[in-house]
């Protein structure tokens, strides 16, 4: 079956054909960064790397770029109101985010260009909309896109165009689809803007937010890729302008598939700050969570639906991965001292056809999640029956490895054994070799307090984190 994903532009699903072979190369809108992300950020970047992952288990190569948003209102705003020049008040947050990134497991892209060292690009597009016409200059200095000159402005987000009214201008970033009118691709320099300036053949000023992700997504992937992704929020204005100024620049298709990812509520209500239900990754990890529990609940529902975050959900989350893990350590175990995969019992060869048939369906991640848990159901009840050998252990060890490749969250990243858990297991260890059982026990106990089982086995003894 091949990978269909379902395309905004027509609203149907469509099977992911890159334009240049096996190659996808993809753009993701990244953070603007003048604060911490949230987790509604991060489920955006949760579906992205859940799409990343699975094209390249279906055998593609992936380049893919998410951009830094380091310079529009929202950064220049705070980086004055905090005394920081823009790039040292931006650092703080840009290294917030991969920091963030990795503590969710999610992969890397190939390129994070920063919106600010793509200024050059910016100005060549915007003098190319001049020469054909898409650009004038207004009044106060300031640059704006004639949204009247191209004809299929709206089709993304299937405006009606009835009513937008030519020359009616938007100077901020971000407006409401009822304000549809011409947008700013370069702002005049204004003094709140402070030292946040550039030359331009239109005089100081700086560019708009969306004539960036054009830019960059150009420069890096090409005029024409294959996937531009981002949440329902970004499908009006921003992918919309995008598309406008990028294939009036080029005459080109821009992207040929455009994936969006529902909202994210917390409770049952939107997040905000006001009702006291807005956190960041930052926040909820000081709760006691781990990066691994929010993962899960980030991928938990499909992402064209509203994900309802809840803390009940991450109590039963670890629940969960407690069980996937005893599988798998029970699945090490049997390989053994084996190197030689066998073949893949039924149960085990079941379970990869259909965690890749609900993936092919628009990445039906709930249907993945079903074949995964079916098959530590199907797998236990056939360990209790007959052991594994070792090279059927061994195939099924390599199949959970091929699945986590693709979730991220099946097998636990290796955790360092702190120095008291070392000395305790040793100790431990001599005294069972001196038949010292109270003192084995006691051991034992405080390990568990610490949070560590020990299981021993033919090789000795072996730590697993509770």
């Amino acid at each position: 079956m091949a990978f269909k994903i379902y395309n905004t532009m027509s609203r149907t699903k469509e099977e992911l054909v890159p334009v240049d072979g096996k190659h996808v190369r993809m753009y993701t809108c990244g953070p603007t960064v003048y604060n911490y992300a949230h987790i509604g950020n991060f489920r955006a970047y949760m579906f992205e790397d859940l799409l990343r992952r699975y094209i390249k288990f279906c055998g593609f190569e992936v380049t893919q770029v998410q951009n830094l948003t380091d310079v529009d209102d929202k950064t220049i705003r705070s980086s004055i109101e905090q005394g920081l020049p823009l790039k040292e008040y931006t650092k703080t947050y840009i290294d917030a985010f991969f920091e963030d990134l990795a503590r969710l497991n999610i992969e890397p892209a190939e390129h994070y260009p920063a919106a600010t060292d793509y200024i050059p690009e910016m100005i060549s597009i915007i003098e190319k909309l001049f020469e054909k016409g898409y650009a004038y200059q207004s009044d106060d200095g300031s640059v704006y896109y004639s949204i009247d000159k191209f004809e299929s402005y709206g089709k993304l987000a299937h405006l009606d165009r009835e009513g937008m009214q030519a020359g009616a201008r938007v100077a901020q970033d971000e407006y409401d689809k009822d304000n549809a009118a011409d947008f700013a691709l370069w702002k005049a320099y204004v003094p709140e803007d402070g030292d946040v300036v550039w030359d331009s053949p239109w005089g100081k000023g700086r560019p708009g937010w969306h004539i960036e992700c054009s830019a960059m997504s150009m420069k890096l992937l090409g005029e024409s890729f294959d996937i531009h992704t981002g949440g329902v929020d970004n499908i009006f204005p921003h992918h919309e302008d995008e598309i406008a100024q990028s294939e009036a620049a080029t005459g080109k298709t821009y992207s040929k598939y455009w994936m969006h990812c529902g909202y994210l509520v917390v409770d049952g209500r939107k997040m905000s700050k006001s009702l006291g239900n807005f956190y960041t990754l930052r926040e909820i990890l000081d709760m006691g969570y781990t990066g691994r529990e929010v993962r899960y609940e980030l991928l938990s529902s499909h992402y064209r639906q509203s994900l309802n975050f809840a803390f009940k959900s991450l109590d039963a989350n670890r629940a969960a991965l407690k069980r996937l893990d005893e599988f798998y350590a029970n699945i090490k175990e049997a390989v053994g001292s084996e190197t030689q995969a066998g073949e893949l019992p039924d149960w085990a060869a079941r379970t990869r056809a259909d965690f890749a048939a609900a993936m092919d369906d628009d990445m039906n991640i709930s249907g993945a999640m079903a074949a995964v848990f079916d098959a530590v159901h199907a797998g236990n009840k056939a360990m209790s029956e007959a052991p594994l050998s070792g090279a059927e252990a061994l195939a099924v060890s390599n199949l959970w490895k091929e699945l986590d490749s693709v979730l991220g969250l099946l097998i636990p990243q290796e955790e360092a054994i702190p120095a008291e858990v070392e000395e305790l297991l040793e100790a431990r260890t001599k005294a069972r070799a001196e038949k010292d059982w109270a003192e084995s026990d006691r051991i034992r106990d405080r390990l568990a307090e610490l949070g560590w089982t020990v299981k021993d086995t033919p090789e000795g003894p072996k730590l697993r984190k509770l």
